[in-house]
C-alpha cells in the first residue's frame, strides 16, 4: 500500500520530528519506507536513513508499507506528516 502526501512543516525540521516518524513506523510490524522521487527511498524505521531525506514544507513524499498492518501504518505516518510539526 502506498500514499503520496505533501509535507506540512511549519518550522525547521529538527531531529525530534524525524525521530517521531521513526517511532510511529516502529509501532507496526509492516515494512515501511518513505520516498522522495528522484532523491531517495529510505526505511522509515531507521533514524539514519530518515536523516537523509529532504524535509521541507510542500514536498511530495510517498509512504509505502507492506505487511499485515500496512494500512494503519500508512495512515498514522500520513497524519503526522501532514499535521503541524
Amino acid at each position: 500500500m502506498e500514499k503520496v502526501v505533501k509535507l506540512k512543516v511549519t518550522k525547521e525540521v529538527e531531529a525530534d520530528g524525524i525521530a517521531r516518524v521513526v517511532q510511529i513506523a516502529n509501532q507496526f510490524s509492516s515494512k515501511v519506507h518513505l520516498e522522495v522521487e528522484g532523491v531517495c527511498r529510505v526505511n522509515a524505521k531507521s533514524i539514519m536513513g530518515m536523516m537523509n531525506l529532504p524535509w521541507r514544507d510542500g514536498l511530495a513524499m510517498t509512504i509505502q508499507a507492506e505487511g499485515t498492518d500496512e494500512g494503519k501504518a500508512v495512515e498514522a505516518i500520513a497524519a503526522f506528516l501532514t499535521g503541524n510539526w
